[in-house]
C-alpha cells in the first residue's frame, strides 16, 4: 500500500466515526483538530520562514564574500599602479637633480673661468694713480691747442 492510500483510508474512517459520534464529542474534536492544524500551519510556516532566512543569510554571506575578494583584488592593483607611478615620479625626480647638478657645475665652472680673468685685470696697489699724477685743469688741453685740419702734415710734405 502507497502512502496516499493509507491516508484515503484513514480519511474514510475518520468521516465514519464522525458521522456516528454525538453532537458534543464531535464540537470538542472540531476544537482540537483546529488547534492541531493550526499548530502545524504555524510550524510548517515557521519551518519555511526560517529556510528562506537561512538561504538569504547564506547568499548574503557568500556576495560579501565575493565583493571582499573583489575589493582586495582591486586594492592590490591600486597598490601595484601607485607603486609604479611613485617609482616613475622618483625617476624623474632624479633626472631632474642630476641635471640641475650638471647645470650648477657648469655655472661654476664658468664663474670660475670669469674670476681668473678678473684676477688677471684687479690692479696692485702700486698701480693705483696717486693725488700728484691727476691732471689738473691747468693742463687740460683748450680750445686753441686742439690742432686743425690745416696743421696736420700731408705725406708729400
Amino acid at each position: 500500500m502507497d502512502k496516499k492510500d493509507v491516508e484515503k483510508a484513514a480519511l474514510k474512517a475518520g468521516k465514519k466515526i464522525i458521522d456516528h459520534t454525538p453532537e458534543p464529542v464531535k464540537e470538542k474534536v472540531e476544537e482540537k483538530v483546529k488547534e492541531k492544524a493550526k499548530e502545524k500551519f504555524v510550524e510548517k510556516t515557521e519551518g519555511k520562514l526560517q529556510e528562506k532566512a537561512n538561504e538569504a543569510s547564506e547568499k548574503l554571506q557568500e556576495t560579501k564574500e565575493k565583493n571582499a575578494q573583489k575589493v582586495h583584488g582591486k586594492g592590490e592593483d591600486a597598490k601595484e599602479k601607485l607603486q609604479d607611478v611613485l617609482l616613475s615620479v622618483k625617476d624623474k625626480l632624479s633626472d631632474v637633480k642630476e641635471a640641475g647638478e650638471n647645470f650648477q657645475e657648469k655655472v661654476s665652472s664658468s664663474d670660475d673661468k670669469e674670476k681668473s680673468k678678473n684676477k688677471r685685470k684687479i690692479k696692485g696697489a702700486n698701480q693705483i694713480k696717486k693725488a700728484t699724477d691727476i691732471k689738473s685743469s691747468t693742463k687740460i688741453k683748450s680750445s686753441n691747442d686742439i690742432k686743425s685740419s690745416t696743421d696736420l702734415k700731408t705725406m708729400g710734405s
